[in-house]
Order: C-alpha cells, then structure tokens, then sequence
C-alpha cells in the first residue's frame, strides 16, 4: 500500500486561487524581454560603496514607476466599457513569502507612491516587511484581518470570485486595496536562465526573473553582459499595441542607463 501524509491547505492559498482564476479572465498582452542591466548594476555596486546601501530589487521598483509615471495609461483601470482611471500615484505591490510552522505563506507589501520615494526608502520598507514577525492571524502585513476578510475564507468560491469581481469593478477601491501595479520577484530567488508568467489582477504586472550572464553584440563586437529576464503583462482592454511597445522601450532604456541613481 502506498504511504502518503496529508498537510492542512493553508488559508492564504484561497485568495491565490481566486487572484489566478480572476487573472485568466484578463485579456493581457504577456511580453518576455531581455534587459541589460550591465551598466545599472555597476552603478548600484559603486553607490553602496559612496553613498549607502540600496537593494538592485527597490532600485527596479524605482525604475518601473518612474518609466510608468511617463506613460501612466499603461496602469490605468477599466471602469465599465466606456472609461479608464488614471491615478496620479504608482502604488506598487509585491508579495514576499514567510515561514509560519514549516509553512510558507505569501504575505503582500504595498510600496506607496513609489515614484516619489527614494531608492533608500524603498529599500528600508522591504528589509523591515522581510524582518516583520507576524502571526497565523494575521493576513497583511502591518494589519490585522478585518470581519470581512476573515469571513471570505469561508465562503464558497463563486461567492469570493464574485467579491473579487465587484472590487476589480471599482477602481478606487481596487487602488486602495493593492494598488494599480504588481511585481514578483519569484525568478531572482535562483539563476534560471529563463522566463516565468505570472497571473495577476492588477492593469500591469512585471515578472523578474534571474539575471544571467550572456553573450552580446555591442559596437558590432562580442561581449559578455549581464542580462535580466523579464515578463510584462499589460491589460489590452486599456492601452493598445503601439503605446505598450513605446514604454517596454523606455523602460529596457531607463534600467539599461541605470535611472534613479
């Protein structure tokens, strides 16, 4: 007979379930890209060495939501059929998995105006979430489960789909809630030569893979330079295809100059 053991599915699994199966239904354009980050990675080095220490990880953050503050249609929300909500700000969440008894349970930060912030802050706000301890309680970092959220872990899953529907129905609150950016850094926790789809909910959301060391042509000759994998998925509903190819090369531009720094 076959031996096997049974481990309690996690409650914070559910509302993955329900962010993959609201994600499917996005009509999203997914661009696998290569980015030079050579020069920018160079420049991080000396600037711990100069000025103080930032991760590569809140210095792309930096870089996003600056190249996004240039074309802010591309985390803009559909609202109904006819509009789309611009916020003025670039909230952008990432999640960061914790260890809970033997478990590990993925816990969201919301970076706040991240276009505003300096790479430091950026850099202290994700070294203090990683460092937070947090307990079986709690389901956001920083907070505590309210009535309702502790509610919807028992709810069927057509009923938690249909919150998840009217709250992506209403752009002010989905802002508030998780902000209008996502990035998963899931790639840079090992070197995979290769890229990762995520699924999200939210207008834009970047994937960060492993950066690998690749040969290149530059000035017509072969070098070797490092290289980050990435994956952009942007909602075709709000933005067409000429403006998403304007800012995936603005964005490649900006992280190859090493922006921000």
């Amino acid at each position: 007979m076959a031996e096997y053991k049974i481990q309690k599915f996690p409650k914070s699994r559910i509302g993955t379930l329900d962010i993959g199966d609201m994600g499917r239904r996005k009509h999203s354009v997914v661009a696998m890209i290569e980015m030079d980050v050579t020069e920018s990675r160079a420049k991080i080095k000396s600037y711990k060495k100069e000025v103080s220490q930032i991760s590569f990880t809140a210095w792309l953050i930096k870089a996003i939501s600056l190249t996004i503050k240039q074309h802010s249609s591309v985390a803009a929300y559909l609202k109904g059929k006819r509009r789309i909500v611009i916020f003025n700000d670039i909230n952008i969440s990432m999640v960061f998995e914790k260890s809970l008894d033997g478990h590990k349970i993925p816990i969201p930060l919301i970076i706040e105006k991240a276009n505003e912030r300096s790479i430091e802050s950026i850099t202290a706000q994700i070294s203090e979430a990683r460092a937070q301890e947090f307990t079986r309680n709690q389901v956001v970092l920083q907070s505590k489960p309210t009535m309702m959220e502790q509610i919807y872990y028992f709810l069927p899953g057509c009923m938690r789909r249909c919150m998840w529907k009217y709250l992506l129905s209403k752009p002010k609150m989905s802002f508030g809630k998780m902000g209008n950016v996502a990035v998963t850094s899931v790639g840079m926790m090992g070197q995979v030569n290769g890229w990762f789809i995520p699924i999200s909910v939210h207008p834009i959301c970047f994937g960060i893979g492993s950066v690998i060391k690749k040969p290149q042509v530059v000035n017509d000759k072969i070098v070797i330079r490092e290289m980050l994998n990435m994956t952009i998925l942007i909602d075709h509903d709000v933005i067409d295809g000429a403006p998403m190819a304007r800012f995936i090369s603005d964005l490649s531009k900006n992280i190859h100059a090493g922006i921000g720094i």
